[in-house]
């Protein structure tokens, strides 16, 4: 797949005179890596399981056992993949240009800060990380890793259970991280939407608000999305193949 050499030049000259630019990454730039998307993952033995058995809470509560055995496999996954040349150029620019570059993820992986983005702003968690299933009934602030080593770990004082740190279906975002994705969209001059099929919201709202902004927005995808509309300019490739082309001469 080749991209037309004067959109690139444009895309390129846009990022240069650009004093802020937000980066919204999504499943599209792991599954470089190898880490296949959620959909995706449902095959082989989990095919026959609804998404809302496996990522919801009402789910974890029907089958503990179950989910945290799909998460074990995602995590195995996870850990084995590495970064990829769009995570390293995303990384090399941020260091090159400190304070430029807000990068807004929409993945629960750990591979932008495995490559030297480590204030990635994560809007749906992080799937390395566990947290409890409930609110403390003692209030008191146990830490996970005390848990009892059952399938899941659960508290043995009160049955609390650990589960992964994720955002699930039917769940809000982290109020913070939202906040500070909604201002970098609305503060940058140009925005990046890497790899996002734009159907999951309300990350895919982003764009919109960065171009309502004054930003220019450029969609790097190599299939069209839901939110093509937004962006001025689309560049059909991959981030490993284009990221380093748009970011490394900046």
């Amino acid at each position: 797949m080749s991209v037309d050499a004067a959109a690139l030049q444009h895309a390129i000259e846009r990022l240069r005179a650009a004093s802020s630019i937000c980066v919204l990454s999504g499943a599209g730039m792991s599954a470089e890596s190898g880490i296949a998307t959620f959909r995706d993952a449902l095959s082989g033995l989990w095919a026959r399981f609804d998404p809302a058995q496996l990522a919801s809470p009402e789910g974890f509560r029907a089958d503990p056992s179950l989910v945290w055995r799909w998460y074990a496999e995602r995590r195995a996954a996870v850990r084995a993949a590495q970064p990829n040349a769009g995570h390293h150029a995303l990384a090399a620019f941020a260091k090159r240009h400190p304070g430029r570059l807000t990068l807004v993820s929409q993945n629960v992986d750990d591979l932008h800060q495995r490559a030297g983005n480590v204030d990635t702003i994560r809007l749906h968690g992080d799937m390395l990380e566990d947290q409890w299933l409930d609110a403390c009934p003692r209030a008191m602030s146990c830490d996970t890793a005390w848990a009892a080593p059952t399938v899941p770990p659960r508290c043995e004082a009160c049955g609390n259970l650990v589960r992964p740190g994720v955002v699930w279906f039917g769940e809000a975002l982290p109020f913070v991280a939202l906040q500070a994705a909604e201002q970098a969209a609305r503060s940058c001059q140009a925005m990046l939407v890497v790899g996002t099929s734009g159907v999951v919201w309300p990350a895919a709202g982003l764009a919109a608000q960065a171009r309502r902004a004054g930003a220019f927005v450029i969609i790097v995808n190599p299939d069209a999305s839901d939110i093509d509309g937004d962006a001025q300019l689309h560049l059909p490739d991959t981030a490993a193949r284009l990221l380093p082309l748009l970011l490394d001469s900046l």
